[in-house]
């Protein structure tokens, strides 16, 4: 049995990982064969392929990135000779004579494998995304990683914004859903959390920076990308989209250190973490679930259980329908939201 194997999406902390553990298992215990595919579905989408055998994932536990390349490739919307792009999937993997595929990515990589799924094509999916959004599982790899970088940020620029005396806002990622800020947030004690999930108000954001400074201390105002002001005169970002139709955001931190300034008469500056947090050697939190998702999707794949995404729940790893999985997001609830306002000013 010949299977394929790609990465899509934005890289992360623990992909290769997942990759090392497929094919370690899949050629020691089942003889399985694989391929890679090169920077996500356009591997498939062009039968750009790479050898991946024992000797390829040696040595690649501890690297960030990932060895297969990505990119954000949307094979729904590209067609090419009169066949759209689940069809030249479809013909490039018999011609390659692949029997089954694990898509390793996020919501929209496993959106295009639900499809694939939904058409015939034996397809097994793995979690990855740093935003933590997948509401299937209790944890995707990689946002152990890049909370851990963004806390270690965080507890950084508390010393530089006491020295000076600014406000410092530090603006992380998340496009819908704030996880990274929340856990970050509370993890290097920031005095603001603001998240996609709950439109904030300047007034009292600029509030909590004044009560922060009249006790003598400087603040840190930790924001997600995708945070939005109740009023909408503020705008933060452009309408350049990707191609899966999301808008490239940007520009909250910036607005709110303007706002901040300008209302408070207090100096504050922006910190943009951006890719920073998808970079570097992953934790060892997310190395044991990446290498643990690995196991358990060629095991899928060796069962014939197919349609499939591999999940964490609890402490076990079990499988859900693909569909189920990309269903819905997994967002901030307020309960979770509510625990972090206690320590806010």
């Amino acid at each position: 049995m010949r299977v394929g194997v790609l990465t899509g999406g934005g890289d992360c902390p623990g992909l290769n990982a997942v990759i090392r553990a497929v094919v370690r298992k899949g050629v020691q215990e089942y003889g399985l064969e694989f391929v890679g595919f090169r920077d996500g579905w356009r591997g498939p989408l062009e039968g750009d392929t790479v050898p991946l055998d024992v000797q390829a994932v040696r040595g690649i536990l501890p690297r960030g990135g990932t060895i297969l390349g990505s990119s954000r490739t949307n094979p729904l919307k590209n067609s090419g000779g009169g066949r759209n792009g689940i069809e030249r999937i479809k013909d490039n993997l018999a011609g390659l004579g692949v029997d089954a595929l694990i898509a390793i990515g996020g919501e929209d990589t496993l959106g295009v494998a639900t499809r694939l799924g939904e058409q015939g094509v034996p397809v097994v999916g793995v979690p990855k995304t740093i935003d933590n959004d997948l509401s299937a599982t209790d944890y995707t790899f990689g946002f152990d990683t890049a909370v851990n970088i963004a806390m270690e940020a965080i507890d950084r620029l508390h010393t530089t914004a006491e020295s000076h005396h600014r406000a410092l806002i530090v603006e992380v990622m998340g496009r819908h859903a704030g996880w990274i800020a929340l856990h970050a947030g509370l993890a290097g004690g920031a005095n603001v959390i603001l998240i996609p999930e709950r439109p904030f108000d300047i007034e009292r954001v600029c509030a909590y920076v004044q009560h922060r400074f009249q006790t003598r201390f400087a603040p840190i105002v930790v924001v997600a990308e995708g945070a939005h002001p109740v009023s909408e005169d503020l705008a933060t970002s452009g309408e350049q989209l990707d191609s899966f139709g999301h808008v490239r955001l940007g520009g909250v931190g910036q607005m709110l250190a303007d706002e901040i300034e300008k209302r408070t008469g207090k100096e504050a500056r922006c910190t943009v973490l951006g890719h920073i947090q998808r970079g570097g050697t992953p934790t060892a939190f997310d190395r044991v679930l990446a290498t643990r998702f690995g196991v358990h999707a060629v095991q899928a794949v060796h069962d014939e259980a197919f349609g499939v995404m591999v999940a964490l729940r609890g402490t076990d790893i079990i499988r859900v329908p693909l569909a189920e999985a990309t269903s819905q997001l997994k967002l901030v609830p307020p309960q979770r939201y509510a625990e972090a306002e206690v320590f806010f000013g």
